[in-house]
């Protein structure tokens, strides 16, 4: 293997809602087949272990850290990395939308979901705690950091890992389909589109969205998984809302170049940005008199 090239691969898949063996089984498959591919890193969708809707199924279909499942989950990890997604029970019985990075069979990193949906048809919040936290970190192809699906609509979630330095973003989703454009395009689409190819330019940074597909409790996943290069320009997508193994090659010396032309990261003013956001937050909580 080239140690200036990453071969990612997105696993875009559908998920049986509830069934944890059977989603096992499929993430074992996509495994072999992203395997023979040469695949050194694969991403898969957001809860693809457990489905999306789980309302009340959340605290049995959830896998805590320590339990036999994980060890399963962890062997899948030995020839490539691997990005997996779960509700993960925690020791003080809460429970998390997750995102874990999986290296040589080790848990090399977990992202809780932040940001809950709960509107429209989403109620995320009602059954799930949000995480607190944004955090980079080390993997063999540089430094990554892990959004999963409405994480990304805040601005400041991607902001935070720029300022890490983060050479990958990794954003599994599972985004069902919603409105229609005038041009009769995907509204959810097209959104999903702009936003992830601004973050890579923006940010000067790779850009993987990692969507599913298939449909649950009357919902249809449109798919789309993209991975998209630092100067925003999308590698590889699967533009329809089929199960397909999305895969591209990286150059990962693209990063530098892209911010050596663009040095937009080394002109961000930091101090004078947690200053501002001191100022509004004071303003938004002072009392009135």
């Amino acid at each position: 293997m080239n140690p200036q090239q990453l071969q990612v691969g997105l696993a875009q898949m559908d998920c049986t809602l509830g069934d944890r063996q059977a989603n096992l089984e499929r993430h074992q498959r996509w495994v072999e087949k992203a395997r023979q591919a040469g695949v050194q890193l694969l991403v898969f969708p957001e809860l693809s272990l457990t489905g999306y809707f789980l309302k009340d199924l959340v605290p049995e279909i959830a896998i805590t850290l320590e339990g036999p499942q994980m060890k399963e989950i962890l062997g899948l990890s030995k020839d490539l990395d691997l990005v997996v997604s779960a509700v993960i029970e925690e020791p003080d019985h809460r429970y998390f939308n997750a995102s874990l990075y999986l290296s040589n069979g080790e848990l090399a990193h977990l992202h809780r979901k932040v940001y809950l949906p709960t509107y429209g048809m989403f109620d995320e919040q009602r059954y799930l705690a949000p995480g607190d936290r944004f955090r980079s970190f080390k993997t063999p192809f540089g430094r990554a950091g892990i959004l999963i699906c409405e994480d990304i609509w805040h601005l400041s979630s991607a902001y935070i890992l720029s300022l890490e330095g983060v050479d990958l973003i990794i954003c599994p989703s599972a985004s069902p389909g919603r409105g229609v454009t005038t041009d009769e395009r995907l509204g959810t689409a097209e959104s999903y589109n702009l936003v992830c190819r601004t973050y890579a330019q923006f940010l000067t940074t790779f850009f993987l969205y990692c969507n599913r597909v298939g449909y649950e409790d009357g919902a249809n996943f449109w798919g789309g998984s993209m991975v998209i290069a630092p100067n925003g320009d999308i590698v590889a997508q699967e533009e329809d809302a089929d199960e397909a193994l999305v895969t591209a090659t990286l150059e990962l010396g693209e990063v530098r170049r892209q911010r050596l032309a663009n040095p937009l990261l080394r002109d961000e003013r930091v101090e004078l940005t947690i200053n501002e956001l001191r100022r509004v937050w004071h303003e938004r909580t002072r009392k009135p008199y």
